[in-house]
This record gives structure tokens, sequence and C-alpha cells, in this order.
């Protein structure tokens, strides 16, 4: 297993999966990359180069638990693109790691050739994403045989009223069919995650969405922004409006998908991805 030395001194872990050109892959919910398995298949037209990032998976723990910040953690990625020997790099980042490249393409943008954005979370950006979305996108599965229960978890989340079950009642709505490959790769999340890294990831002065807003504003490389179309975390409406904080960026919205695409349909994420990165 690769490691590489971040600026501070903490020894960082990556997975390679394929051959041919490398993307720099993100994850997200400071958690270990296993759970990004190769993306369905991705790794068939391109060298993936997952990170686990500081505290997760293979990745040493820091000194400096601040350092868990996800405006810090931009430093941890530039120095994997310095150990890559890459002048830039095509970037994909899944769910809270799009947040981590935002900040990264909007402060180093010469050094992003593409960007994917795999059902990404919006706090670095700063969009509302309001209760009322949330239900319209989880009426779209209420013929399910779990839907009643879940959808009053959602409720009680939403109104302000969630217990610690109402958390776990909902895990349904992540993927597009809850099957037992869906059940297995929920259940293996908990080992997966720092959850003291997850709670300083976002603390008080890790986003300024004004500026990182403006930034993008004038990011040109091309972007793609992939939506699922029934996933509660990165609602499509959502999507649509993050794609139109870029100058050059496309929305795909990959049809009956959840959180998690390239498990939902494999063939169907790897062609858009794979047509995007080229």
């Amino acid at each position: 297993m690769p490691t590489f030395s971040a600026h501070d001194g903490t020894k960082l872990a990556y997975h390679v999966f394929g051959d041919g050109p490398h993307v720099v892959c993100l994850p997200g919910g400071m958690q270990a990359s296993a759970y990004l398995g190769d993306l369905g298949g991705l790794a068939a037209h391109r060298q993936l180069v997952m990170l686990d990032l500081r505290g997760t998976g293979e990745s040493a723990t820091p000194e400096d638990p601040a350092s868990y910040r996800c405006d810090h953690l931009v430093d941890d990625v530039d120095a994997l693109r310095e150990h890559l020997g890459l002048e830039r790099m095509d970037l994909l980042a899944h769910s809270g790691g799009a947040n981590l490249a935002v900040l990264y393409a909007g402060r180093h943008p010469e050094r992003v050739s593409k960007l994917a954005l795999i059902t990404p979370s919006v706090m670095a950006v700063g969009i509302t994403i309001t209760g009322d979305v949330r239900r319209e996108t989880a009426q779209l599965r209420q013929d399910e045989p779990w839907f009643a229960g879940a959808f009053a978890a959602l409720e009680a989340i939403v109104t302000g009223k969630a217990t610690d079950d109402c958390w776990q009642a909902i895990a349904p709505f992540s993927y597009g069919r809850w099957d037992e490959a869906a059940q297995a790769h929920q259940a293996a999340e908990g080992g997966q995650r720092n959850k003291e890294a997850a709670i300083a990831f976002g603390a008080e002065g890790a986003f300024d969405p004004d500026a990182t807003r403006a930034a993008l504003a004038r990011f040109r490389p091309p972007v793609l922004l992939l939506a699922g179309e029934v996933d509660l975390n990165s609602p499509p409406p959502t999507m649509a409006e993050f794609t139109g904080l870029f100058p050059n960026a496309k929305l795909v919205t990959q049809p009956g998908a959840g959180h998690f695409p390239w498990l939902d349909d494999p063939n169907r994420f790897v062609a858009t991805t794979a047509a995007f990165l080229g």
C-alpha cells in the first residue's frame, strides 16, 4: 500500500485501481475510501487513486485533531498531487468529499484539469436543502415496502425531533435498491468512519461560502455534477443550483439512483463518468 507524508508529517495512504491516466478520488464523511470500491468498474477506463483522508482507513491519525477541518485538508490533497508528480490532475469527489474538492479547486484552479462531483454535499457553497425538497424526493419511493417507517423517520429529522434510531431508519433512502448488497454496504459504514474527524471536518471556520462561490465562478475547467434521481442527501433540484455556480459545468441525473450511483447502476455510472473524464 503506497503512502506519502503530508506537510505536517502525518503519513497518508492511498489505494490504486486500474491503469491509465490518474484520477484522484476523494471519499466523503471522513470515511475510509474502501466504500468507493472501484467505482462500479471505472478502473477499467482510468487509474483511480483513492485517498484515505487523515485519520481514516490506512492513513495515520494526526497529532492535532484540528487538522481534520476541511480547509486544512486542502494541503493533504496537494501533497498527494506533488507525490504523484502531477502538474494538473483530474479530481473526483463523492458526497462530503466534494466540499474538499471545491475548496481545492478554488484555491488551486490551475492544478485541476477536470472536476467530477458525485452526489456532492453543498456545505462549502452554502446552499440550503429544504425539508420540502427532501420530502418530495422521498415520495418517489412511496411504493417501497419500507417506505412508511423510513418516511416517518425522515419527518422527525426534518422537524427537529430526530432520535438516534431515525438515522438508521432512513438508510434505505440512500440506495436505489435496498437489497442485500446495499444493506451490507451500509452496515460497513460505521467501522469505516472516524466520528471525531467527521465532527471536526465542518468546524467553525472551515467554510466561507461567499468566497468559494466567487472562486468557482472563475473556475474554467470542465465540471460534471452527477445526481441520483432519488437521493435525499443531494437532491436533483439542489444539484441544479450547484451546477449554476460554475461557468463550465454539466448536470447529469442518473435515473433510479440514490447516494451511491455506482452501486445502483454501475454501467450507467461508468458510461457517464468515463465519457466526461475521457
